[in-house]
């Protein structure tokens, strides 16, 4: 797969940034701000949309590697845009959603437009564009991405607060096919059809051998301990819940600063040194938290924030870096499955084990954290041949 290295990267990061920024913004972002409202107006818990929620989450993982297939072999433009229509049609049938069947539903569409549209599918596209190049686009549009919540959450909000959230729904949708639509589909390029007619037609065969599932269980690993982040860990460990919401504020500005030390220091060495390093970064946060109580959640969140921001680019950058652009769509979509799962179920879980543990919940975060540190650290820096 030769890639298209005369393609100027900043329009790409721009537009996949902003693309990418909607996605997230208006699906992985949304049920925080609208379950509980969801939940009133149909009459039931809102545990039911979040249990819908991480089903959907689920459903993207499982499409992950056909989705990854399809960019190998047709490029990023056609899926992206696809995400665009199934994205904005499953938020237009949740904003009509009277009934938990067409709640359901709808998140099967949503999570199916999450499957073909959030970071895999885009860093895919990148790798299909760049190939060995790509580590810089990579990091741009998550850098722009990482604004997501910083932007969804209240544009979220003000809609609940001024339209309702059935307007709120449709609104999100209407921006997908009048913003994400024509940006995904002019500024990606098309994949001509000499090289649509040299990628492999058929399943590739990629052997589930000890890297990749090394790879797998560290991004699983960490990724779970993501998804189980929120105030209520935080004030698990001692935290008010004014300390929680306030440490929680400084989450996604670590992650930007994070993103820009990636791009500024860190892009000059191996993937898996700042990888490493991401996975060390919350057992330190969570040992200081422990030891100095909820005056340290904003340092927690901080050095949480930090690791999550590096460890979002990892997912694309270091299967790259060790496999090289062949199949780098398909590879992305086996490894993200497990983290993916993990991140699914991570906030049942640890909600469990708060209610067992109490701040205890945080050694079982850092040994998380730790067991994807020896992982990342029985890998091999150089690419395998294939």
């Amino acid at each position: 797969m030769a890639p298209e290295k005369t393609i100027h990267q900043l329009p790409i990061i721009l537009a996949l940034g902003t693309t990418q920024t909607l996605a997230w913004a208006s699906s992985y972002y949304l049920p925080a701000i609208l379950a509980d409202p969801i939940g009133r107006d149909l009459g039931v818990s809102s545990n039911w949309i979040f249990a819908a929620f991480s089903a959907s989450l689920v459903i993207a993982a499982i499409i992950g590697p056909r989705v990854g297939r399809q960019i190998d072999h047709f490029g990023g433009r056609p899926v992206l845009t696809a995400s665009n229509l199934t994205l904005a049609a499953g938020l237009a049938l949740l904003g009509i959603s009277t009934s938990i069947p067409v709640l359901i539903l709808a998140w099967i569409l949503l999570g199916i437009g999450m499957g073909c549209g959030l970071y895999d599918a885009a860093f895919g596209a990148l790798g299909r564009i760049y190939g060995d190049n790509a580590r810089k686009s990579i990091t741009g549009i998550t850098l722009l991405a990482g604004f997501a919540s910083t932007v969804g959450w209240p544009l979220t909000a003000l809609g609940l607060e001024t339209i309702g959230w059935r307007d709120t729904c449709f609104a999100w949708a209407l921006a997908h096919l009048l913003i994400g639509l024509p940006l995904n589909f002019f500024m990606l390029p098309a994949v001509s059809e000499a090289k649509v007619l040299a990628a492999t037609p058929v399943k590739p065969h990629i052997p589930i051998d000890r890297t990749m599932i090394l790879l797998a269980f560290a991004f699983a690993a960490a990724w779970s301990v993501t998804g189980a982040m929120a105030p209520r860990i935080l004030e698990a460990g001692g935290a008010s819940a004014v300390q929680a919401v306030a440490a929680g504020a400084l989450f996604g500005p670590s992650q930007v600063v994070a993103r820009i030390i990636e791009a500024s220091f860190f892009s000059r060495y191996h993937p898996l040194f700042s990888t490493r390093l991401a996975c060390v970064t919350h057992p330190i946060g969570a040992a200081i938290f422990a030891v100095a109580g909820g005056a340290a959640s904003s340092v927690f969140a901080i050095t949480f924030g930090l690791g999550n921001g590096i460890l979002t680019i990892a997912r694309g950058t270091l299967p790259l870096a060790i496999f090289g652009p062949k199949n780098y769509g398909y590879r992305l979509g086996l490894i993200g499955a497990p983290a993916r799962m993990a991140q699914a179920f991570a906030p049942l879980v640890f909600g469990l084990l708060i209610d067992v543990l109490g701040r205890g919940v945080l050694i079982v975060s850092s040994a998380l954290s730790l067991s994807a540190l020896l992982a990342l650290c029985l890998l091999r820096q150089r690419p395998r041949p294939q």
